[in-house]
């Protein structure tokens, strides 16, 4: 009986460490790709995916770094260790600087990031001499001091500057189209004039240096650094506590292929399904079959039982095994008129009862199709989905509302619309494309990219120039309108302004508390209150560790609150204060972490396993009031002090709550340790 309480609190122990501080940011970073190997004193700096690692030679420890955690920022284009300052250079896509040392300490050097010029400030390669790092950037060369973290110099030459190289008393730049310019390094540089075209340069200049690659690839190749195998999350789904990720697109700019691989995350390990074509028929051999994945689905009557929908058609698995694959010659998917190699299909979803539905995008005779449960691929033909002879360009983001009902957008710039179709009586019940507000006014949107439901059965759609929702009491009226969320000003004119209006919606998801998560291009991430009129965050690079303003997709683990953001530069998550609610509060699902409370805590302590909207009070042993307020969906989060504002005192506290329809009891105790 002993060994069973054990066993019993240790899972208990296991369960609660999926659940991290409420506030706290985590970066899923790919490492999976080494591009550069840097030995600096007894570390081995890696380069991966635009990621970092080090691994120490003596003790053999891996160390992972981002943005959360150290870093300044992400998507690490060069690195360079400069021995005489003991110090790794870090060079990232948009022109930050960090430096760090061999302790994992950071210094941010910002002033090329943050320098206001109109010439190209992207950095090509880093030179190191003594303490100075050279940059070749696209308007010529930026000299760091490295031990005293600071720009020293910078020589504007007008020029976009490959490589930097000191020879002798000269130094020598070399640009884009092949000219070698020198100058004396007594000179004053900083005058384009000293720079002259080289007419005689010492041979075996601007060689780059591969003794640390060349020594330590294989090495490196047995490393395990953990996280994904790739940065790209356009497209995030949450089934049984997995979160299950493709690309979900096709690039910053539309065009560059992505790689397919199907990401899964137990919220510990990575592991990824099969992305090469072994032992699948109907393969063609060109090299494209996995590039794009845009959309996965779960079967909900067998885990197993994967389909994903990809640029060129459709992709079953079972087992993590790709056992299936739909293309246009061995089933009725067709090919996009624009090309016979393009088979789109942009959005798979299942049903509650285990048909598969699916979208094709650009083809004359498809545009909704099914795979019944146990039955064979069906096509769905409507006309309302039709342009000039074939089905929108873009059909994609299709979800099954509370009344079974199918909804999905066309993002595209050609005629950007979103539908409601009804699989009872196959038929599209409405479309939108025209946007017209409950106030007359009307909108000419570019792209809708998103669309879901709320806890009231309003369906909310993201676009371009902001978020409208389909109010439940008007969504089959003959002439709809959509609405936009009034938010009240409050400063006595009794104006109010648009939710977000203008704002590129680029995702939306709904946490336990009804709250709306919203991403969009260019803004970062903003959560609003579940009655829309409170914005209480907007998330950017500059005030978070989110790791792009650009996001692509969100989607929320509702039992622990963690919020995950699909950006282009990878994904990262914040654990949010609201998870789903219990239908039943009882002592045995709800409780406290951390529980006990020490005294150099300082956190939030959050409680779990409530009910919606669950009055909550914290209680002294004497029953005094301490702190109260409502649960976000099945969370309730306290911050350790009374009403006063004051740190309690060490003692044992109650957790009293309240249903909404008046049932009360104490559901559990939190312990303070002072």
């Amino acid at each position: 009986m002993k060994k069973l309480h054990i066993l019993l609190i240790f899972a208990f122990l296991i369960h609660l460490s999926a659940f991290a501080q409420v506030g706290t940011w985590r970066a899923y970073i790919s490492y999976y790709e080494p591009q550069q190997i840097i030995k600096g004193n007894k570390m081995l700096f890696v380069r991966a995916s635009n990621g970092l690692y080090s691994y120490n030679l003596n003790d053999h420890a891996i160390t992972t770094y981002d943005k959360v955690n150290s870093l300044s920022d992400t998507y690490i284009t060069h690195i360079a260790w400069n021995d005489a300052a003991s110090r790794l250079v870090i060079v990232y896509q948009n022109s930050n600087i960090d430096l760090m040392d061999l302790s994992g300490n950071v210094t941010n050097i910002s002033a090329l990031y943050s320098k206001t010029m109109t010439q190209d400030k992207t950095v090509n390669s880093i030179f190191i001499n003594d303490i100075y790092a050279y940059l070749s950037t696209g308007f010529g060369i930026v000299k760091l001091n490295t031990l005293r973290a600071e720009v020293s110099e910078s020589y504007i030459l007008d020029k976009n500057i490959t490589n930097v190289d000191i020879a002798g008393s000269n130094i020598y730049a070399k640009t884009d189209d092949g000219t070698i310019l020198e100058a004396p390094i007594s000179k004053n540089l900083i005058d384009p004039h000293s720079w002259t075209p080289s007419t005689d340069s010492p041979q075996g200049l601007f060689a780059t240096d591969l003794t640390d690659w060349t020594e330590y690839l294989e090495l490196v190749k047995t490393l395990k650094p953990g996280g994904p195998k790739h940065n790209f999350f356009g497209f995030l789904l949450m089934k049984n506590n997995i979160l299950y990720s493709c690309g979900g697109g096709y690039g910053a700019d539309g065009q560059l292929p992505r790689s397919a691989t199907i990401q899964l995350f137990d919220g510990n390990e990575w592991s990824f399904l099969q992305d090469d074509m072994t032992g699948v028929d109907g393969t063609d051999g060109n090299g494209w079959v996995f590039e794009n994945m845009l959309s996965v689905d779960v079967d909900p009557n067998d885990s197993h039982h994967i389909f994903a929908g990809a640029r060129l058609g459709l992709f079953e698995y079972y087992d993590d095994k790709l056992v299936k694959y739909y293309h246009k010659d061995n089933s009725i998917l067709h090919t996009a008129t624009t090309s016979n190699k393009y088979v789109l299909v942009e959005s798979v979803k299942y049903d509650a009862n285990g048909n598969l539905w699916l979208l094709q995008s650009q083809v004359s005779d498809n545009s909704i199709m099914a795979i019944p449960k146990d039955g064979q691929l069906t096509s769905h033909p409507q006309e309302e989905l039709m342009i000039n002879g074939k089905s929108h360009d873009a059909l994609r983001s299709l979800f099954i509302d509370s009344e079974n009902m199918i909804w999905f957008v066309n993002d595209h710039w050609g005629h950007p619309a979103f539908f409601c179709y009804n699989p009872q009586t196959d038929q599209i019940i409405s479309s939108f494309y025209t946007l017209i507000n409950q106030d007359g006014t009307s909108y000419e949107i570019y792209r809708p990219h998103c669309i879901t439901e709320d806890f009231d059965g309003n369906i909310w759609v993201g676009t371009s120039v902001g978020p409208f929702l389909i109010e439940k009491e008007n969504m089959y009226k003959p002439e709809i309108h959509v609405t936009q969320v009034k938010v009240p000003r409050n400063d006595g004119s009794n104006y109010a302004d648009y939710l977000l209006n203008g704002a590129n919606v680029s995702a939306i998801a709904i946490d336990g508390g009804g709250r709306k998560w919203i991403g969009t291009y260019g803004a970062g991430v903003y959560l609003i209150s579940a009655d829309n009129m409170t914005q209480i965050h907007n998330f950017t690079t500059t005030n978070s560790p989110l790791l792009s303003d650009n996001i692509e997709s969100i989607e929320i683990n509702n039992e622990t609150g963690e919020v995950f953001f699909g950006t282009e530069n990878g994904l990262c998550s914040y654990m949010s204060d609201a998870t789903e609610a219990s239908v039943e509060m009882s002592k045995d699902n709800i409780y406290a972490y951390p529980n006990p409370v020490s005294a150099d805590y300082n956190g939030l302590i959050t409680i779990v396993g409530l009910s919606l909207n669950a009055d909550v009070k914290i209680l002294s042993t004497s029953g005094q009031l301490v702190a109260q307020g409502r649960s976000n969906g099945g969370t309730f989060t306290w911050d350790g002090r009374d009403r006063s504002g004051r740190r309690v005192a060490s003692g044992v506290y109650m957790v009293a709550t309240a249903t909404s329809d008046g049932k009360k009891g104490t559901v559990c105790k939190i312990a303070v340790i002072k």
